[in-house]
């Protein structure tokens, strides 16, 4: 991670860049495009400071400075159609002298939060994101509820870091092999657990990945779902009323059918790495049902910066048709820990 960590320090100017701390666990209806890399860190940097003093107000609906009497919000980390994550800070902790009282905080939206499965859509986000204990998947402290404003809510780490979304401005022609592996290999660590422990994550994607001086973390499990036998006495809740599927992201079944399966998770994750290694979303960032419509799996090209055999299963992955698609995650993290060519050749010889 040596040469991502250089890059992540070179990008961040400090903690207080709201924009960089990218705690954002909810789902966006429709994903905009992806703004261009910015040209000169100088006026990067400026441009970030502008984006944190307009982002550290703005709240969603109606909410207390203080939650449950503990959780005091100090400045909005970002806002979506279902919710808003909040960075917080734990007044419990803080007057026993935590040195470190921070944490994120995510509230449903107000008007999201009048629906009748909004609390119980974010209690099984809390459950199934308690169920995972991984170093590459963010950690969830507490569901609870505000009495006085009746808001559910959940605390979970305060990730400090940079976004893929964001990484690939500042790499607008992809990750070099060496940086792709550092960040591809423990992302598919993340989702082979999640997937060993029954948890779907449902909307995988850039901006739901950081790079963090620590490593790699895969979070929002807002739309995640539990495989059939797991945490059976959760509410039987279908995501897909709530239309809150990222479109270039989602397998066309997920479009078509709204039914989140491993499948559909290794089409978005796919997606996610094609984009790491060239710069560019597989399907110029169409819903999958109108790339497969108009062939666009006839277009792929390897990227160029992916090792060669590593895009036999990369492009199986790729398939719309699930069928046709890969199984499980295996195959993926396999091939990501192989010697690229060049290096079992220089280990022939030697």
């Amino acid at each position: 991670m040596s040469d991502l960590n250089a890059a992540l320090d070179d990008i961040l100017i400090g903690e207080d860049a709201a924009s960089n701390l990218t705690c954002s666990a909810f789902a966006e209806v429709n994903e905009a495009p992806r703004p261009q890399p910015n040209k000169g860190k100088a006026r990067n940097r400026s441009r970030s400071r502008s984006r944190s003093k307009a982002k550290s107000v703005a709240p969603v609906g109606e909410l207390p400075d203080v939650l449950a009497g503990r959780y005091r919000l100090e400045r909005l980390l970002g806002a979506g159609g279902m919710g808003a994550v909040y960075r917080a800070r734990d007044l419990l902790h803080e007057q026993f002298g935590e040195p470190d009282p921070y944490l994120a905080l995510k509230v449903m939206s107000e008007a999201f939060s009048e629906t009748p499965d909004a609390s119980a859509l974010l209690y099984s986000e809390f459950a199934l994101s308690r169920r995972l204990r991984h170093p590459n998947i963010v950690r969830v402290y507490s569901f609870e509820v505000d009495t006085q404003c009746r808001r559910a809510f959940i605390t979970m780490e305060l990730m400090r870091g940079l976004a893929l979304d964001r990484l690939l401005c500042e790499r607008p022609t992809g990750l070099p092999w060496n940086e792709l592996c550092d960040v591809v290999r423990p992302l598919l660590d993340a989702l082979a657990y999640s997937h060993a422990q029954g948890v779907l994550h449902g909307d995988l994607k850039p901006s739901n990945v950081m790079l963090c001086e620590d490593g790699v973390r895969l979070f929002d499990f807002g739309l995640s779902q539990a495989e059939e036998g797991i945490l059976t006495g959760l509410p039987q809740l279908s995501r897909s009323r709530f239309n809150a599927w990222t479109p270039s992201y989602a397998a066309p079944e997920l479009l078509e059918e709204g039914v989140v399966s491993v499948s559909s998770d290794l089409y978005a994750v796919a997606c996610v790495i094609y984009e790491l290694a060239s710069g560019k979303h597989p399907f110029r960032r169409l819903p999958a049902t109108q790339a497969r419509n108009e062939r666009l799996d006839h277009q792929l090209q390897a990227p160029r910066n992916l090792a060669k055999h590593c895009w036999p299963v990369l492009r199986k992955a790729l398939a719309f048709d699930p069928s046709v698609r890969l199984t499980t995650v295996s195959p993926l993290r396999d091939v990501f820990r192989e010697p690229s060519s060049w290096l079992k050749r220089w280990l022939c010889r030697a």
